[in-house]
Parts: C-alpha cells; structure tokens; sequence
C-alpha cells in the first residue's frame, strides 16, 4: 500500500520523476472534539526557570551530546555510519508505505511504553538506560517547570514511543534497525550538512551526489516551511503520524515537539533555514523548550512509575488517545 503523495514544489533541476514529492498525510482531528487554545511561547517564559538548573553532565560524568570520545562512542559511532550511509529518498518513502497505514496492531500508551523497557537507544552518549524510564523521566521534568500546561507534561511521556519500530516483540517480520528509528534527524532530498553530528558518513549516502538531491534547495522550494520537508526516517514522524490519526487533541505546537525534535542541525545548529516560512520561528520556539528536558532529564533519578501512571492516564484520556491506538 503506497503512502499518499503530498505534492509540494521542486528546486530548479529537478526532473520529472521528482515532480510528485511522497510526505505522510495529516489526518485533522475530529471536528466533534474540542481541542485546547493554540498557546503562545514568550521569551520570558522560555528563560523562566529552565535554564537555570541544568545538570552539566550526563549520567556518565560527561558533557552532554559528546559524539567525540563518550562512553557509548563504539555503538553510537556505528549507528549513525549506518544512519547517514542508508537515509535515502528512496528508502523513506519505503518506511512511509510500511509504517504508515497504521496496520501494526493496536496497544494503549501504557501498554507501548512498558514494551519500551526492552529498548535502549544506541545513538544515545548520554543514557544507556531502557527507554520507558527516559519517557517519564522527560515528563517529570516538564511537569516542575510547567505546571499548568497538563498538554506539555504528556508530549514529554509521548515523545520516544515510535522507537516501538525497533522491537521484534512489537514489529515482528517488519522490526526496523535502530539506525533507521533513533537518532538526530536531517531533511532528505536536499544537501547534507555539516552540522549533522558524523557529517563525514554521508559521502557514501547514494543521495549525496545526486544532480538534484545533492543540491542546495533539492527537490524543495526555498522557504517552503520545515514541515514540508521530509525528513530522515525515525521514530518522530511515526509518532507524530500515530497520534494525528487517531484524533489526538494536544495542541500542534506539542505534536511538532515530537516530530522535530530530533532535527537537532535544524533546531540547535540553524542548518536548513533557508527552508524555513514565517511561522517556523514560533514552532521552533517550542520544540528547543522541549529539549531541554528531553536531553536534560537523562541524568534525573529513576522516578516511581507506577505512582505516575494514574496521573498520565488521566491526561491520555483528556486528549482523547486513552485507550487503544491504531500503530
């Protein structure tokens, strides 16, 4: 079953092939659901509280993100080789007409994040714990300093469930490698950068010299916005796509949390911005806040999870994914 095509303007050179450009369909949430106000960042909030109290090391006593000589330096090495060697065109549209239809099964959140028990992420220098305690970890973190955006509190325990992907228990014949669900994410279709940790294994990428997609603009539009652009496949689209088609209600400025905040060149480097439209400034906003827990609550104490769930339960329910969803 093919994905449905998102037809989106190309960059001059690009041929005819290229024309019909493949990106997931959004579906819109249910008309009959009221959803929550569109919320609005400021500055000030953004500097409130939460640069303050940063840890400056991981749970290995090292800088945070170190890509050079971490702990975990061997298999994170070898995961993002992989990563930049194999992210094609070609090979995401592929992970779109697999993963999209949503025809995997149907599990409740809770039930995905107890399967993330079995996962530890190989592209992480910072955690090698399972991934289901980072989940909450996140959301704990969220919670302190935004008590009163009960939407946030939950992007955070949402945000790594697509890594589901990477488990036999849960994919079965279909298991994806971890290089093709963990990780930094990039746009595919357009020149790599170097602001993309590893930039050095892109050189074997068949897509790097590509007369079209080597190129600057690729097959985009400059300023055609971040969210036209297809990115290298991972658990952030995939979730992302979960949750807006099974009717989830949390605000589009949480659900571009979970789909972009893995594009740390984009968010964190600036690479790409010449891609970028009016409203990106808003959404990046939101997910650099995001990322400040997520990578930052990695060195937190393992919380008590099962005097959690009621707690995220009840919010599963207020944003309507509080019981079984399509995967």
């Amino acid at each position: 079953m093919e994905a449905p095509a998102l037809s989106m303007p190309l960059g001059t050179g690009a041929d005819a092939a290229d024309k019909a450009v493949r990106a997931p369909s959004v579906e819109e949430a249910s008309a009959a659901t009221e959803e929550p106000e569109s919320p609005r960042l400021t500055d000030l909030e953004t500097d409130t509280g939460s640069e303050s109290k940063l840890p400056v090391e991981n749970v290995f006593g090292d800088a945070f993100r170190n890509y050079e000589d971490s702990a975990r330096q061997d298999v994170v090495s070898e995961t993002y080789r992989d990563n930049h060697v194999n992210q094609t065109v070609a090979f995401v549209r592929e992970m779109h007409e697999r993963w999209l239809p949503l025809n995997h099964g149907e599990l409740t959140i809770m039930e995905a994040i107890t399967m993330l028990d079995q996962l530890v992420d190989d592209s992480d220098p910072d955690n090698d714990l399972p991934n289901s305690v980072h989940d909450f970890q996140t959301a704990e973190r969220i919670r302190k300093q935004w008590p009163d955006h009960d939407w946030f509190h939950l992007v955070g325990l949402l945000h790594d469930i697509g890594k589901l992907m990477a488990l036999p228990s849960f994919a079965g014949k279909h298991v994806t490698p971890q290089w093709a669900v963990v990780g930094d994410t990039f746009p595919v279709g357009c020149a790599h950068s170097d602001a993309c940790v590893f930039p050095e294994f892109f050189k074997e990428n068949p897509d790097h010299d590509h007369p079209v997609y080597g190129t600057l603009n690729g097959m985009y539009e400059p300023r055609c916005g971040i969210s036209q652009l297809i990115m290298s496949w991972g658990h952030d689209e995939y979730m992302y796509q979960v949750l807006k088609k099974n009717e989830c209600t949390i605000p589009e400025e949480g659900l571009n949390m979970i789909r972009f905040h893995s594009c740390y060149p984009w968010h964190d480097k600036r690479a790409f911005t010449h891609f970028e439209a009016p409203e990106d400034a808003e959404m990046m906003k939101w997910v650099k806040e995001f990322n400040k827990f997520d990578l930052y609550s990695k060195g937190d104490a393992v919380p008590d999870v099962e005097s959690l769930k009621p707690y995220y339960q009840s919010l599963l329910e207020k944003y309507n994914i509080g019981g079984k969803l399509r995967f």
